[in-house]
C-alpha cells in the first residue's frame, strides 16, 4: 500500500512538471475577455450555438470522468462507456463544420480521438505502478494537447490564440489526471472537487470558442463585425 501511495504521488509530480511551464494566466483571465452576455443578447442564433458548445463539452467531461471510473472499477462497463466518450469527439467535430468545412470537423475529431486513445496508457501506467511508462504517456498526452491548440488557433487565429486555447487544454489534462488520481486513490469527496474544478473549466473553453465562431463570422449571426 505504501508503494502505491509513492506511485501516485509521483503521478501528481509528473503532471505538475508537465503543467510548470504552461502560462495558464491568459487562460484564467480569458473569461473576462468573453462578453457572453453582451453577443447572447444581441442574437438568440449566439445563445443557440453556446448552449450546443456548452453541452458537447459538458459531455466530454461526464463521460471522460466515468470512463476513468470505469477503467478502474468497471471492467465489465468499460467499453460501452469508452465508445459513448468517443462518439462525444466526433459530435464535438461535427460542431464547427457549419464554420470552418468539413475537412476541419474530421481533423478536430481525429485530434480529440486521440485525446481520448493518449489517456489509456497513462491510467494503465497508473494502474500497473509503472513509473516509466507513465512520463512517457503524460509527455504524450500534452503534446496532443499542444496539437489540438494549435489546430483551433490556425481556423481562427484572430479570437483563439495559440497560447491560450493550448494552455485550456493542457489544463484540462493537469485537472483530469488529479481526479483520475482520486478515483484510483478512492477518494471519491475529493474526485468530486476536481471534476467540478475541471467542468468549469472546460465549460469556459466553450464560451471562448462560442465567442471566437461569433466574431469571426458576423453574418452568420446577422451581427455587426466584431
Amino acid at each position: 500500500m505504501k508503494g502505491i501511495a509513492v506511485f501516485l504521488a509521483l503521478l501528481i509530480a509528473t503532471a505538475s512538471v508537465n503543467a510548470q511551464h504552461i502560462d495558464h494566466s491568459s487562460t484564467k483571465n480569458n473569461s473576462k475577455s468573453v462578453d457572453m452576455t453582451t453577443l447572447m443578447n444581441k442574437k438568440p442564433e449566439v445563445l443557440e450555438l453556446n448552449r450546443a458548445m456548452r453541452d458537447l463539452w459538458y459531455a466530454h467531461m461526464y463521460w471522460t470522468l466515468i470512463t476513468v471510473d470505469a477503467y478502474f472499477n468497471d471492467p465489465i462497463g468499460l467499453n460501452a462507456k469508452l465508445n459513448r466518450l468517443l462518439q462525444n469527439q466526433k459530435d464535438i467535430g461535427a460542431a464547427i463544420v457549419p464554420y470552418y468545412g468539413q475537412a476541419a470537423g474530421d481533423q478536430l475529431a481525429k485530434l480529440l480521438t486521440e485525446h481520448i486513445t493518449l489517456a489509456v496508457p497513462v491510467l494503465k501506467a497508473a494502474k500497473e505502478n509503472d513509473n516509466v511508462a507513465l512520463n512517457k504517456a503524460i509527455k504524450d498526452w500534452y503534446g496532443n494537447a499542444k496539437e489540438i491548440g494549435t489546430f483551433l488557433a490556425s481556423v481562427n487565429p484572430k479570437h483563439w490564440r495559440a497560447d491560450e486555447t493550448q494552455a485550456a487544454l493542457e489544463m484540462h489534462i493537469t485537472q483530469t489526471i488529479a481526479y483520475s488520481v482520486s478515483i484510483l486513490k478512492g477518494e471519491y469527496s475529493q474526485s468530486f472537487g476536481g471534476f467540478e474544478e475541471a467542468t468549469r473549466h472546460m465549460i469556459m473553453l466553450a464560451d471562448v470558442l462560442t465567442e471566437g465562431i461569433a466574431r469571426q463570422f458576423p453574418e452568420k449571426f446577422k451581427m455587426i463585425t466584431l
